[in-house]
């Protein structure tokens, strides 16, 4: 800018003055994004905001549709979680592009949750899902205005990670029967193979012919559509629509043929008869017994779909150097979901599709979601009609090419390189999911990386330290050529002192101290230390009560203010037996003249460089 100034500085700038996607820090509008964006629509934000709710309706409603059938339920109960929920996140979401409706794996954990009460088809089971929708909003909604989004960490990337994965395996394989046109089903990756194989010699080939054939299509559309498109002359935002809209054709091919050929007479399953009309009025079932079934789920849906929504949100934030707010967003996520319930829905979060092609397609605000609900409405009232004569292959064929996309078989070869136990908490996070199912493998991911994590903290990385000669740097002895004095010994500790590995530190030191008979001089450089708790203290107490019964000094070096300010509460300062030094060279110095000698020793030092 000619006058130097930063287009961030001005807060209430207009918005070519501060960064789209800023929340404002005014006390209303931070807790309703809406009256932050809303502040300065205007119609070329609109027309960009049509834009992308046209293209992501036309890619919603078959995804809608395929993932109720995944969770169990009508499809039609897919275009009501996608109405009401778009118009809730609009008004209290901090993303401008997250797009959130039902996802793949919310609609698989919410079928394992429902399935635990009641049966698919029947009433009982639809209000599991609509009460599992409520509680989890409500969740959500508390969690935020807790400001406790720093809970969604309890889940380590390699714990979600195998998750994912494990659960798109799932997902596909609990489609394959509907491909083959058999009963299949099973609670678990190996029963659902045992009835797949059962079952081959009951495969209706009309109805692999459509689930093959849509696959392989929906496949194509994904990476071949837009190039084809685009080699007949279509100019490229055209092509690329177009290819958006590849499953709406699937839809519609495989209805013509079902229609034309009466495939339903043939075997073929079909959607059947969906409700036309708004979305019902609902409520969730308060029954104590329910609800006491239903809260370990609903709080694992939250927590994973928060996670999975927030990654999405602030990957796209980012690349239009936008933020959004996490504690916000949960309320956000919470509001959706109870706007779910009441209309009829199921568990919503953010999709990593959709929210992709949301912002591919332009979106500027919120509001782009809202025009997408008001286009699934539209669908609702009047095009359910159409979708009798939908063969469920082609929903399946529809979930099986999203969900293939969540599998990542290179990341284990990736962790095992870089991290045993990253990988191990990887590995049996998809093995329990597999084997025993969504809800275990999240609790167990998370019990295993916790495990690892305390496992870890217990056995600090600490390095026995010299000086790098002609600098004030120190390194380990281990990986460096350095200057070490055999009257001191600075051991480096690379971990907070804690009760996790407090009683790991005296036994350390004390080994280390009986390795050599000429120490004066003990130094614990505290560099990496960001804190000392009780236990911790405890610890170094003793450490200095036993070197000094044995003539040797304990100094700590570096230590940060934090750390001091707190030490400085305590006697332990004025009972240590050595000194604090603000940096470890001025340590080595001072100590390197004191070696038990005579006063000439100082000159011995000089003249070879050690100090």
């Amino acid at each position: 800018m000619p006058d130097g100034s930063h287009p961030a500085a001005s807060p209430d700038a207009a918005p070519p003055g501060r960064r789209a996607g800023t929340p404002s820090s005014g006390g209303l509008a931070r807790h309703l994004p809406i009256l932050d964006w809303g502040r300065h629509y205007n119609a070329s934000i609109l027309t960009s905001d049509l834009m992308a709710a046209v293209i992501v309706t036309i890619m919603l409603i078959p995804q809608s549709l395929a993932y109720a059938l995944l969770a169990g339920l009508p499809p039609v109960v897919g275009l009501y979680a996608s109405i009401l929920p778009l118009v809730a996140y609009a008004i209290f979401g901090t993303s401008r592009t997250l797009a959130v409706g039902p996802v793949a794996v919310v609609s698989l954990m919410t079928a394992s949750a429902a399935g635990a009460v009641a049966a698919q088809g029947t009433p009982e089971y639809l209000e599991a899902a609509i009460t599992l929708a409520a509680m989890s909003g409500v969740m959500l909604a508390v969690l935020g205005f807790l400001r406790l989004g720093f809970l969604a960490n309890l889940l380590s990337h390699p714990v979600i990670s195998g998750f994912i994965t494990a659960s798109g395996i799932l997902i596909a394989t609990s489609q394959v029967k509907h491909i083959l046109g058999v009963k299949g089903g099973g609670e678990n990756w190996p029963t659902m193979l045992a009835n797949l194989a059962r079952d081959l010699g009951e495969v209706n080939t009309i109805t692999l012919s459509i689930g093959v054939g849509a696959t392989l299509f929906l496949f194509w559309v994904r990476k071949g559509a837009k190039p084809a498109l685009l080699s007949l002359g279509l100019k490229p935002r055209a092509a690329d629509m177009l290819a958006k809209a590849g499953p709406v054709a699937a839809v519609a091919v495989t209805i013509l043929a079902a229609t034309y050929f009466g495939l339903a007479d043939k075997g073929v399953k079909l959607v059947g008869e969906v409700p036309q009309g708004l979305p019902p009025f609902a409520l969730p079932n308060p029954s104590p017994s329910l609800m006491e079934r239903l809260w370990v789920p609903a709080l694992l849906i939250s927590i994973i779909g928060f996670v999975e929504s927030v990654s999405v949100a602030q990957t796209l934030a980012a690349k239009r150097r936008q933020h959004i707010v996490p504690d916000q967003e949960l309320v956000g996520l919470g509001a959706a979901n109870i706007a779910s319930a009441v209309s009829g829905g199921y568990p919503v979060t953010g999709g990593f599709a959709r929210s992709v092609v949301n912002f591919d397609a332009g979106a500027e605000t919120p509001a782009a979601g809202a025009y997408t609900a008001v286009g699934i409405l539209i669908a609702s009232l009047f095009l359910t009609s159409l979708l009798a004569n939908l063969p469920i292959a082609t929903l399946a064929a529809t979930i099986i090419v999203a969900v293939l996309s969540l599998v990542d078989l290179k990341t284990p070869q990736r962790l095992w390189n870089y991290a045993k136990a990253d990988f191990a908490a990887h590995v049996a996070t998809i093995a329990v999911t597999l084997l025993a199912g969504v809800e275990l493998g999240v609790i167990v991911g998370v019990g295993v990386g916790l495990l690892l994590y305390i496992w870890r903290a217990s056995r600090p990385h600490a390095a026995i330290v010299g000086r790098v000669p002609q600098t004030e740097h120190f390194r380990n002895v281990e990986r460096h050529k350095v200057i070490t004095l055999p009257h001191i010994l600075t051991i480096r500790v690379d971990e907070s002192l804690t009760y996790l590995n407090a009683r790991w530190l005296e036994d350390y030191v004390t080994a280390r101290v009986a390795e050599r008979p000429e120490l004066r001089h003990v130094i614990l450089m505290c560099s990496a230390v960001n804190e000392i708790d009780a236990s911790g203290l405890e610890s170094i107490e003793a450490i200095n009560h036993r070197l000094a019964a044995t003539g040797i000094g304990l100094h700590l070096s570096e230590v940060k203010g934090p750390v001091m300010d707190r030490l400085q509460r305590t006697k332990f300062l004025d009972e240590l037996n050595g000194q604090v030094f603000l940096t470890q060279d001025q340590a080595f110095t001072q100590l390197a003249k004191d070696d038990g000698s005579s006063p000439a020793s100082e000159t011995y030092y000089e003249a070879r460089g050690l100090i």
